[in-house]
């Protein structure tokens, strides 16, 4: 795709165009761009916010997955909990299901129990 391209999706999606948008999310990801896709979660956009959960999980980018988890994405906190789980991470598991992650109060009871 050429940069004038872009930039018309660009365009157009900040102009409320959600096909556009999408888009956008779906080409950045395929590009593992995760600038681009931040600029879009930022944007509100939602599908920006999977494909970022999930470049961040295949990548164990743990900060970007905990930035993720702050802006309430739940995609991110599963993600994010399955990775303390394999580190043993108890407090981090703790957190996320104070917070109400399911996944990551499952884990934590499995760890525990396990530990036990």
């Amino acid at each position: 795709m050429s940069a004038l391209d872009l930039a018309t999706l660009r365009r157009l999606a900040a102009e409320g165009n959600e096909e556009a948008a999408n888009r956008l999310v779906d080409l950045a990801a395929e590009r593992g761009d995760v600038v681009e896709l931040r600029d879009l979660v930022d944007a509100g956009n939602e599908l920006a916010g999977e494909k970022l959960a999930t470049l961040a999980g295949e990548r164990g980018d743990i900060d970007e997955l905990r930035r993720l988890v702050g802006d309430g994405n739940e995609l991110a906190a599963d993600k994010l909990a399955q990775f303390a789980a394999a580190r043993e991470d108890v407090d981090e598991l703790s957190r996320l299901a104070d917070e109400g992650n399911e996944v990551a109060a499952t884990l934590l009871t499995r760890l525990i129990r396990g530990t036990e």
